[in-house]
């Protein structure tokens, strides 16, 4: 055994200066022949290096410092991808193929282009094509001269606007305003910039009322694409994130697959506040059959069950006068009632006992058909730091077997077996009930192996993605403009937001260009298809 000087921080020492008082001896060890309760206290010290770490990071957020760099993302996804390999000699990506850059381009202008100077008996052979793009930004100002005339009887008549004027900006302009802040994000004032340096002759207040004002239509068309979601789907995957409002503090939540994506905003973050949203523009509470059911499965005493009986509740308001009738004064008794509630309301109101929920384990989302993403599992195994050689191998080791075992659960969903089912339950249960010399590794195994169920929905559905790295770049797009814009002020510019960023997304995932659609509906033409509709082809 080697002793080496090394320098530790002990707790009560803050961010102070080290000097050569606060320097101890630890032992550094070579040989995997160790004590356990050695290796315990190892283990034990780095996990409370890691919580003063995370205090350290809260600190340095408060006073509005830099915090240290996360640990890196996982890599499970890349070593296990087929394309790695073939990618590696460089070239195109497995895959894709050359196309031709000018097939769908709409000419708008041909020009003929003579030589300067044809010989004498020179033969015509055709015409060679040279394409060049453009774009054309320029003010295009309109005045209307209505017409007054005056009746016999003295009243006058006069002509009226196009339908398609709303105001005095067109709706070709209100349409960039959108897609530039929206689709761009560009911020609010750098938008009235742009649009000044342009010619247009408007303010700030007047670029905010065309981003979140008169926008019915779209709030419409957005609560119908969570509702259509839901009933097409066999999964949805789900994420939230901070979003703040009015100078406090909020949530944001996605929920999305591969064909819509919708956006909430709320000033909570619970299971509560996802049964809401689930629910869509339902506002009534229902006790049947699986409200009970939720409440049992949540522990609910019996005595309280006993006082329950099927019943429907309009609104909260209801609720919280039944909830006050039956004596329901707990927190806990209170927020199960509640939650069972909601699930009766949407099973009332037809929502599907198949649909999965994909996530990366938060609490909130844990309810019904749940599948955790197999990306988030590893990130457990992956930070982890080891103290000594020994520990570096049986990590290294085990995060193999992960790996390997991800790529057959990749081959898996596209070739299903009941054989191939109960092989790689048995592979599973291997792998993760195994003991290292690594104490937290094995809590670690340990955790994991208890969401089970949840780890390995995808050996019953197949269809499931085993990574919830859609919501992930969904929400990614919040959380950019987030950066960008910080938060919203009036209620308006929230709902906006998060009705603007719902279609976009979707129009993205269902092949549709997003300036079309934004000019389809504004000039009321309806030849881009109603989004919800779409999801139910």
């Amino acid at each position: 055994m080697q002793i080496k000087s090394v320098i530790v921080r002990p707790v009560f020492l803050g961010d102070a200066p080290l000097t050569e008082a606060t320097k101890i001896k630890i032992p550094h060890f070579e040989s995997d022949e160790l004590n356990p309760k050695v290796l315990k206290l190892l283990e034990i010290i780095q996990q409370m290096s890691e919580v003063i770490q995370q205090l350290r990071d809260e600190i340095a957020d408060l006073k509005g410092h830099k915090r240290k760099p996360p640990f890196k993302p996982s890599r499970m996804e890349k070593e296990t991808s087929e394309g790695k390999e073939e990618n590696e000699g460089g070239g195109l990506r497995h895959g894709s193929s050359k196309k031709s850059k000018t097939e769908n381009l709409v000419i708008h202008e041909t020009v003929v282009i003579p030589p300067k100077l044809i010989p004498g008996g020179s033969v015509f052979k055709g015409h060679k094509e040279y394409f060049v793009q453009g774009l054309k930004i320029e003010t295009h100002n309109t005045l209307y001269k209505l017409e007054r005339w005056q009746t016999p009887s003295g009243l006058y008549v006069e002509g009226e606007l196009p339908s398609h004027v709303a105001g005095h900006f067109d709706l070709a302009l209100q349409a960039y305003i959108l897609y530039q802040y929206n689709q761009c994000h560009v911020t609010q004032p750098r938008l009235l910039e742009q649009l000044l340096e342009f010619g247009i002759d408007i303010s700030s207040g007047q670029v905010d009322r065309i981003l979140s004002n008169g926008k019915d239509e779209f709030h419409e068309e957005k609560k119908e694409l969570l509702s259509a979601g839901l009933k097409v789907s066999d999964y949805i995957q789900v994420d939230d994130t901070g979003a703040r409002h009015d100078g406090k503090n909020g949530y944001c939540t996605v929920i999305c697959n591969d064909h819509f994506t919708w956006f909430g905003s709320t000033c909570l973050k619970s299971r509560i506040n996802f049964l809401e949203l689930l629910r869509g523009n339902q506002i009534d509470y229902v006790i049947n059959e699986e409200a009970l059911t939720y409440m049992r499965e949540e522990e609910l005493p019996p005595f309280r069950l006993k006082q329950l009986q099927y019943g429907y509740f309009q609104d909260i308001k209801q609720w919280h006068e039944y909830l006050n009738n039956i004596g329901a004064e707990g927190e806990r008794h209170r927020r199960i009632l509640t939650e069972g509630a909601l699930v009766g309301s949407l099973f009332h109101h037809g929502f599907n006992p198949d649909l999965a929920i994909l996530s990366d384990d938060a609490g909130q989302f844990n309810i019904f058909s749940h599948a955790l993403c197999w990306i988030h599992a590893e990130r457990i195994i992956h930070k982890l730091v080891p103290l000594w050689e020994g520990h570096r191998t049986d990590l290294e080791n085990v995060r193999k077997q992960i790996w390997a075992f991800y790529k057959e659960l990749k081959a898996f969903k596209f070739e299903p077996g009941k054989r191939k089912k109960r092989r790689l339950e048995r592979r599973f249960d291997a792998i993760f009930t195994q003991i290292t010399c690594f104490a937290t590794l094995n809590c670690a195994l340990k955790r994991l192996h208890k969401n089970k169920k949840e780890l390995l929905l995808v050996l019953d559905r197949p269809e499931i993605p085993l990574h919830n790295n859609g919501s992930e770049r969904d929400i990614r797009e919040f959380v950019t403009r987030r950066k960008i814009s910080g938060g919203t002020r009036h209620e308006r510019g929230k709902k906006a937001r998060d009705t603007f960023t719902s279609l976009k997304k979707t129009c993205r995932k269902l092949g549709i260009s997003f300036w079309q659609y934004l000019l389809d509906r504004l000039y009321g033409k309806k030849q881009i298809p109603y989004l919800p509709n779409l999801l139910y082809t």
